[in-house]
């Protein structure tokens, strides 16, 4: 049976562990914290976007675009995918966060919170999974060619797609933010990371070989990924560390509608594939998580970039890097359960 390295399988354990070190780290350093939370440059905090780009860049070596001439081959799974990625996904969180942040949780929360968080799940909602979806599908045995391929075609479709969405749903919760904010974010953190990833791996790809690209540089450079998102936590937390002794109250609120995006995404992706498309289990499985998970890495530093490193926004987002693994491994079971 597939089982998920040590390191990604405690990523939860982690980032609690993270949590905890980043406030005491905060609350120890006091006002001097702010040497490193004012270091920054255009509304850019430098340290946590160096770690954010060392986040990305990992994810984007994996990719491999040469995949998409198969693209005819698996064009049934695809559109699922991509339906529920771009045209239901983004929309469905932008209502759930309304609900629960506006109605159901409007007494526990000031208006500026609930813009705030809301703001948070929207970014994560438009940005669809990349690098993790790996992980997921080769729990739950999925088809590798199939969810290559369909993480090479979300990969481009965010280029496109992702300012626009947010631009969007922001606006219509009346938040309005620079649009050049928006585009800058997106080349820093998808874009430059993304061609890097694609020239690092054709050199070292023509210098090395594919079988140790693979199977050797690619294990080996993985870890520095969640390692540099372990470190970006610690930093978020050291510098609203108050915010998170004085409302843990909210972590639970921001969860509950995020968690339930991400069942209803996984459930609607499943019994579509399943039942309508007629999909193979080893397409259907991935097709279905992809959408469910979170390209959290680009929501968190796109909301840093927004809305500040201690807003809601940026806590929401980080919330959704705390519950994605449970809640994912919590899928893969339950997709394994139902294999056909």
């Amino acid at each position: 049976m597939n089982r998920l390295a040590f390191f990604e399988r405690w990523l939860t354990l982690w980032v609690l562990l993270c949590i905890g070190a980043g406030i005491i780290i905060g609350k120890w350093a006091g006002k001097g914290i702010h040497v490193l939370s004012d270091l920054s440059w255009h509304q850019v905090n430098l340290p946590v976007a160096l770690l954010i780009w060392l986040m990305i860049y990992p994810m984007m070596l994996q990719i491999d675009f040469s995949k998409i001439k198969n693209i005819n081959e698996q064009i049934k799974g695809l559109s699922l995918t991509l339906s529920v990625n771009w045209l239901i996904k983004p929309f469905s969180m932008a209502f759930i966060a309304w609900l629960f942040f506006s109605h159901i949780f409007e007494q526990w929360l000031s208006p500026v919170e609930i813009d705030q968080y809301t703001a948070g799940a929207i970014l994560l909602g438009a940005a669809p999974c990349t690098a993790m979806v790996f992980v997921w599908s080769y729990l739950s045995d999925g088809d590798p060619n199939y969810t290559l391929i369909q993480v090479a075609i979300n990969d481009l479709i965010i280029l496109i797609a992702f300012i626009p969405i947010v631009e969007i749903l922001l606006g219509i919760t009346g938040l309005h933010i620079p649009f050049s904010s928006l585009i800058s974010s997106v080349l820093i953190f998808v874009v430059v990371p993304l061609f890097a990833g694609i020239i690092s791996q054709r050199i070292l790809l023509r210098k090395k070989g594919e079988t140790w690209f693979r199977q050797k540089f690619l294990p080996a450079f993985r870890p520095l990924s969640i390692t540099a998102l372990l470190l970006t936590l610690i930093l978020l937390f050291a510098f609203q560390g108050e915010t998170m002794i004085n409302k843990p109250f909210h972590i639970l609120l921001i969860a509950i509608p995020l968690g339930i995006q991400t069942y209803f995404i996984f459930s609607l992706s499943w019994i579509a594939g399943k039942r309508f498309l007629k999909l193979p289990y080893p397409v259907c499985a991935p097709a279905s998580m992809i959408g469910a998970s979170n390209f959290f890495e680009l929501s968190v530093a796109v909301a840093i970039v927004l809305f500040g490193i201690n807003s809601g926004a940026a806590l929401a987002t980080v919330v959704g890097v705390l519950i994605e693994v449970p809640i994912m491994l919590s899928l893969v079971a339950i997709a394994k359960k139902r294999k056909y």
